[in-house]
């Protein structure tokens, strides 16, 4: 975990696995309701030669979020994965964000892709779950960049569909948007075998919607980063109507 400023704390999800997520203490808040942002990117060892392109793109879509006129309204949270999961920082306003401490990512690893995925998710609904009962309003979306396939999870995909299934049911969250995004590279000889797993995934952990964003070239990058940039505005302007943004095309 990160170390946390005075008006960060940090929390256990509920359910199964044992994972953890910062955030900004709820007496800090200022507005009265709030779209909870979780960016999750892929830092195992095949993005090493995107990896610069890949922090950049990252960087954009917090920048774009800056600008927005939603901005007030946004908690942003930064995970990468490999192996294991690695908290940037937990969910805090825009205005809190330096993009200057990113660090550059360090490609290693396998890909704990199912694990970061349940982490953010579960984050996401927990920390909504605990601003509604405090009287904001609160929805939320979650985005997941990666360009390969699961193989170091303990988590399921199934266990994702349940947590947001129950969250749901339960009104812990207004609404969720959930967005896989694939790097693939057109014309690899792996790239029809990671586009089926990855479908298969997001239709079995009940994501929102899978992007075949191509491949991870600054052209497509910066494409992307316009694209989720867009998407979580529109998410964020849906809070307030009972229902998710609808789904963008990339």
């Amino acid at each position: 975990m990160p170390r946390l400023n005075n008006n960060m704390q940090t929390t256990n999800t509920s359910g199964p696995g044992s994972f953890q997520f910062s955030a900004i203490r709820l007496d800090d808040l200022e507005a009265t309701e709030y779209t909870l942002v979780t960016i999750i990117t892929d830092t195992t060892s095949s993005v090493q030669p995107f990896a610069k392109e890949l922090l950049k793109c990252v960087k954009n879509i917090i920048s774009a979020c800056k600008q927005s006129p939603r901005s007030d309204n946004l908690l942003v949270r930064l995970l990468t994965f490999n192996d294991s999961i690695n908290e940037v920082h937990g969910f805090k306003p825009l205005e809190d964000i330096n993009l200057g401490d990113y660090k550059p990512f360090q490609p290693y690893g396998m890909t704990a892709l199912y694990d970061a995925v349940y982490s953010g998710v579960a984050a996401t609904l927990d920390f909504a779950d605990r601003l509604i009962k405090q009287d904001f309003d609160a929805n939320g979306c979650v985005y997941i960049i990666t360009d390969g396939i699961d193989n170091a999870s303990t988590m399921t995909p199934r266990s994702i569909a349940d947590k947001m299934k129950q969250a749901l049911r339960q009104e812990q969250i207004e609404s969720l948007v959930a967005v896989l995004v694939g790097l693939i590279k057109p014309g690899d000889q792996y790239s029809s075998n990671i586009r089926k797993a990855l479908t298969e995934f997001q239709v079995e952990a009940d994501l929102t919607q899978f992007v075949d964003a191509g491949d991870a070239t600054t052209k497509r990058l910066a494409k992307l980063a316009h694209f989720v940039s867009q998407s979580i505005s529109s998410q964020s302007q849906a809070l307030g109507t009972g229902t998710a943004s609808q789904q963008l095309q990339f």
